[in-house]
């Protein structure tokens, strides 16, 4: 099984440290888009973590079951009002099968990039595709890769600086491969936390998204259904299950 980075450390913290993405103007679009695209079927979000859009999915009706390798995050899930109903299988997003079949397959905050090989890239969509009844759709939210941001011959991209935090990208673009640098000051010194992800282009999902017997139907800039296009920061795809 592959290096679980989101640890009791990690992930007693894992809320506070990521608060903007808890923020109810980033998480409501998600869920009810979401929970349209679920169309009263069951849903399966890969790398549930501790529930930030399966919790409020799952309050507008949508029976939500969860992958993740953390068993750690998933703790502080059950923690949460509403988390210990929610059926969680600790397991790898690229391989592990959960029972029964879905309507809607997840996968959010930029999840894929964890996966940190083309081949277990791969692999997530082919798994997706297996738990997917037909007509079934898998979702990714996923950043556009920052390489415009990068001069010549630099590799490194600050995309947070707080008086007491920092988060550095430092690209090689040679294996598409990134390693997110978090250092934070807790006062005694300095934190480090490096975790490694691999990108991914657009085009490069929807051939992965082939491979596993899926078509693109829908491609945004974010939850609001925004147009995507060569300005976008982010996208959110739909692929979809004959």
């Amino acid at each position: 099984m592959r290096e679980d980075y989101f640890g009791p450390e990690v992930a007693e913290t894992y809320d506070e440290s990521s608060a903007e993405m808890f923020d109810p103007a980033k998480v409501e679009p998600a869920a009810e888009l979401l929970s349209e695209l679920a169309g009263g079927g069951r849903a399966l979000e890969f790398a549930i973590g501790t529930g930030r859009i399966a919790l409020p999915l799952a309050a507008r009706g949508t029976e939500v079951s969860g992958l993740d390798l953390s068993e750690a995050m998933v703790e502080q899930l059950r923690l949460k009002p509403g988390g210990r109903e929610l059926a969680v299988t600790i397991g790898d997003m690229a391989s592990t099968r959960v029972e029964g079949s879905f309507r809607l397959v997840y996968l959010v905050f930029n999840t894929i990039l964890n996966l940190t090989t083309q081949d277990d890239q791969v692999a997530c969509f082919a798994n997706a595709a297996a738990h997917l009844e037909p007509g079934g759709r898998f979702v990714i939210e996923v950043g556009i890769p920052e390489l415009r941001r990068l001069p010549p011959g630099e590799r490194y991209v600050v995309f947070h600086g707080e008086a007491d935090r920092w988060g550095i990208d430092e690209y090689d673009t040679a294996p598409q491969s990134l390693v997110s640098h978090h250092i934070r000051d807790e006062g005694a010194g300095l934190r480090h936390m490096a975790i490694p992800f691999r990108y991914v282009w657009p085009a490069e999902l929807d051939l992965m998204a082939r491979l596993a017997g899926m078509t693109l139907e829908s491609r945004w800039c974010d939850w609001h259904r925004q147009p995507f296009d060569h300005e976008s920061t982010a996208q959110v795809s739909v692929w979809r299950k004959p």
